[in-house]
């Protein structure tokens, strides 16, 4: 019922951009904070960027402050990850998730996740 799809991810040039994006559906979708998290195989799932339900704050790692964006529209009940500047320590796994309350931060705040997207990024 309640779905959470990335898509967007690819391969890409140092210094180049992607944007993700996430469609959500079968929730209140704009009840919901929405963040991106990412991962790689072995590590730890860790905090890219959030924004809250009304798209009024806007919250990111200190690893890609300047770099990314996180938007969403909540007619079209989609989020979005501006990457720009990629670097290759941005190559990972990334995850959109929604969170009902809690801290923007914290993985077990959200409650609905979705499959991923791979990003890589040559050097």
């Amino acid at each position: 019922q309640v779905q959470l799809v990335e898509s967007g991810g690819g391969v890409v040039e140092a210094g180049e951009s992607l944007r993700l994006s996430c469609a959500a559906s079968g929730f209140t979708f704009s009840h919901y904070a929405v963040a991106w998290f990412r991962e790689d195989p072995g590590k730890e799932r860790e905090f890219v960027a959030a924004i809250s339900a009304t798209g009024g704050g806007t919250y990111y790692a200190n690893s890609v402050k300047g770099r990314f964006t996180i938007s969403r529209d909540n007619v079209k009940n989609a989020a979005y990850l501006q990457m720009s500047s990629l670097k290759p320590e941005d190559t990972a796994l990334y995850y959109c998730a929604a969170a009902w309350r809690g801290s923007y931060y914290a993985l077990g705040s959200y409650e609905y996740w979705g499959q991923g997207t791979q990003v890589t990024v040559s050097s």
